[in-house]
């Protein structure tokens, strides 16, 4: 796949209502916060453009930053807002990957999903991975995005406050089972300091 049809929405604006109001997408996990290391994951896998769907969190970070208005009105509305930018923009990647920018393992589900969309079928609109129960984690995906912008097209209110799975309920997406904790993502504090002893963990048995 070349990297122009290739793109990555990164979910970065939520309220981190479990964790006191933190940023979740700044914290650190095995020394790279969450946010810096879906950038990297998707930047790895050819992806172009990155946004991140937040207000600017870290200017270091080389991405477009775009944020629904008014803000916190859900992932859904963050991912409509961005790809309302992209279209004014003239960005058409066929594929964008959609990220939540809470998974501590996020360059192993992104070479999860780079991988297993070179053998969807060529009518295929999305791949998503499921967490060891089978049950789909949308926003650990990859979808067509004119499948995507059809489907936001319908929404009311420019998807503020909708269900992931309106957005995506009438796309033909594979869901893939992953296995271990390849879709665990943070919600609260005591999942940061799983994650962290789970990285610390990692590097140990690195040589």
């Amino acid at each position: 796949m070349s990297a122009s049809s290739l793109g990555a929405i990164l979910l970065a604006g939520g309220r981190g209502s479990r964790v006191e109001g933190a940023a979740k997408p700044l914290f650190e996990v095995g020394g790279q916060t969450l946010l810096a290391a879906a950038v990297d994951a998707v930047r790895d896998a050819a992806a172009r453009p990155i946004t991140v769907a937040a207000d600017v969190l870290d200017p270091a970070l080389d991405v477009e930053w775009v944020r629904e208005d008014p803000p916190f009105g859900g992932p859904v509305a963050a991912t409509v807002a961005v790809l309302e930018a992209w279209e004014r923009a003239g960005l058409a990647p066929e594929w964008t990957f959609l990220l939540a920018c809470d998974l501590p393992r996020v360059g192993d589900a992104v070479r999860r999903l780079t991988a297993d969309l070179a053998l969807l079928p060529r009518d295929a609109e999305g791949l998503c991975l499921g967490d060891p129960t089978s049950r789909p984690q949308w926003l650990t995906g990859v979808y067509r995005v004119p499948a995507l912008q059809r489907a936001a097209s319908r929404l009311p209110d420019h998807g503020r406050d909708v269900a992931v799975r309106r957005l995506v309920e009438d796309l033909a997406i594979t869901v893939v089972a992953a296995s271990g904790d390849l879709t665990d993502d943070i919600d609260t504090w005591e999942d940061l300091e799983r994650a962290r002893m789970r990285a610390a963990d990692h590097t140990e048995e690195t040589p």
